[in-house]
């Protein structure tokens, strides 16, 4: 059995192309079932995502995409009543073996969040923070400033990494999180909703950033902007709620997924035909 995350998961291989028929597969997703404690919030999701993708989930709210985006990085453990049943594996490996240690998982699997959550500490502080604590050697000040510029924000900080990250902008702060996210070196990036506290400016920054980072990292993005998940994805995977015909209460389902061009221009099923063209959502 694994006792490790896989050390050959580095951001220094050579990325594949996106466009390639077979992709390197990052994580199978098989009848993956979400309970807070027992209602069933989730139900049997499968899916794969590729290597050097933007993959996007999309569906309306409180269809499950982001308690499965959580599933991936085990966020979910920490909420005390909820439980993971199902298969998730990552390069192969069972994210859910008892011998798999949730903190390298999440050095493997970083996460930027819906709101800009900067700790208040100066900006150089906040993405050396991470790799201090995981024992990164090397130059620790080229680490800071290689993960602001694979952020976008070098050239606007530079010359005031000891200022406190609390006086940046919100679209500054966000690009700062993901410069925080990226210093531990992850494989992959998950955005909750990255987008959704900013402007449009910062936005179309940030989507421009994510097209860039895709060269060297997977991302798997929650949005509720279809416009967005058009313009970024490759592939997007379309959720919703349906009502438990027992108890009435909702729970996500994975409707389908397929290539973005595909699920917005031909998709398969009515629901997902239904949402993309706002009929409903």
């Amino acid at each position: 059995m694994p006792d490790a995350l896989p050390s050959t998961v580095v951001n220094t291989t050579t990325p594949t192309n996106a466009n390639a028929e077979t992709p390197d597969t990052v994580f199978t997703v098989r009848d993956l079932n979400v309970y807070y404690g027992d209602f069933r919030a989730v139900v049997d999701v499968g899916l794969e995502v590729y290597e050097r993708e933007i993959t996007a989930f999309i569906g309306p709210s409180g269809c499950g995409k982001s308690t499965v985006l959580r599933c991936f990085n085990r966020m979910n453990d920490l909420i005390d009543i909820a439980r993971v049943e199902g298969t998730l594996l990552y390069h192969d490996i069972d994210l859910y073996h008892e011998d798999v240690d949730p903190v390298a998982v999440r050095r493997r699997i970083g996460m930027v969040f819906q709101k800009p959550n900067p700790f208040p500490k100066s900006i150089y502080d906040n993405v050396a923070f991470g790799p201090k604590i995981a024992g990164i050697g090397g130059d620790l000040d080229e680490l800071v400033e290689t993960s602001l510029k694979g952020a976008g924000l070098w050239e606007e900080v530079k010359d005031r990494l000891d200022k406190s990250a609390l006086g940046l902008s919100g679209g500054q702060q966000q690009r700062l999180c993901i410069a925080r996210a990226i210093a531990v070196q992850p494989d992959v990036l998950l955005m909750d909703e990255p987008c959704s506290a900013l402007d449009p400016i910062a936005t179309g920054t940030i989507e421009e950033l994510m097209r860039e980072m895709k060269n060297q990292y997977t991302i798997v993005i929650v949005t509720h902007n279809m416009q967005q998940a058009a313009r970024v994805s490759d592939r997007t995977a379309f959720f919703t709620a349906e009502a438990d015909e027992s108890t009435g209460q909702r729970r996500g389902k994975l409707v389908e997924y397929d290539d973005t061009g595909l699920i917005f221009s031909n998709p398969a099923d009515k629901r997902t035909e239904a949402y993309v063209t706002g009929r409903f959502g």
